[in-house]
């Protein structure tokens, strides 16, 4: 029996555990171990899109226990060229608000002791990451996101930190003062196994709140756990609306240069 195959992928952040609506869930075997749960592949605006919640179905998977090396892999396995990847954040600077979208341009990894790469063994591969986000799926984003009326910030760097535990105040301080925007635990390194795949990715980043040390900043109030799910709860919507308003405008043949990555190397397809 053939197996769907899809086009775009989707990756489920917290608290979007479900996306497609009569999909068909198809388990898909990879050579690092299983994915976090089923691939949905369903048909959106003529798409075929497959999803999968990166932390499983029920959240049960830790950002530094999640197998980003198989849930990569898998849609890759699948047929997908271009994965978007909504995550939760929270934010580095006052002018980046709660409820509000960034669709990153940059990446800081902070993390350590995470299976981050394909090439661990007899064959050796090295591929730029100069520029860790697809610049035309990232523009269709934005594109789709002003369309919709939602408040999206056009760039800016996402720092990674390991989880799960959150920021010292003066970890806080110093990625703040280098200019980094939001704070995250899962774009590392699901961004990059991407690339060595010569696929496509772009975040869609849901501001949860505001990091710590910015209480007391025109008026920001410390944040509790309560609030971070309220916002996530109240944009799940949102942010389902606002893929299924940027599926369809997704090219068919990418202009950018992410499948050329390792169009020579061991990996090719």
């Amino acid at each position: 029996m053939n197996r769907p195959a899809a086009d775009i992928g989707v990756f489920g952040g917290s608290g979007f555990y479900a996306f497609l609506d009569g999909g068909t869930a198809v388990p898909v075997h990879t050579p690092y171990g299983a994915p976090s749960a089923p691939v949905v592949v369903a048909t959106v605006g003529g798409r075929r899109v497959a999803f999968l919640p990166r932390h499983g179905a029920h959240h049960e998977l830790p950002p530094h226990r999640v197998n980003y090396r198989a849930n990569v892999w898998a849609m890759r396995e699948l047929g997908v060229r271009r994965i978007v990847g909504p995550c939760a954040v929270g934010s580095l600077q006052p002018d980046v608000h709660p409820g509000e979208f960034v669709v990153c341009d940059q990446l800081v990894d902070r993390t350590a002791g995470r299976a981050d790469t394909f090439f661990d063994g007899g064959v050796v591969g090295h591929v730029s990451f100069a520029d860790p986000y697809c610049p035309d799926l990232r523009g269709e984003l934005v594109g789709a996101a002003r369309a919709e009326g939602i408040t999206v910030h056009d760039g800016g760097t996402v720092v990674v930190i390991n989880g799960p535990r959150f920021s010292t105040r003066a970890e806080s301080a110093w990625y703040r003062s280098a200019g980094w925007k939001v704070i995250n635990m899962s774009q590392y390194p699901e961004a990059y196994l991407a690339r060595e795949l010569g696929l496509c990715y772009a975040a869609v980043a849901l501001v949860t709140d505001y990091d710590t040390g910015l209480e007391g900043v025109g008026g920001i109030e410390a944040v509790t756990m309560d609030v971070v799910f309220e916002v996530l709860r109240r944009n799940v919507e949102r942010t389902r609306a606002l893929l299924l308003a940027a599926i369809p405008r997704l090219a068919v043949e990418p202009a950018c240069m992410c499948g050329s990555a390792l169009s020579s190397g061991p990996l090719a397809p």
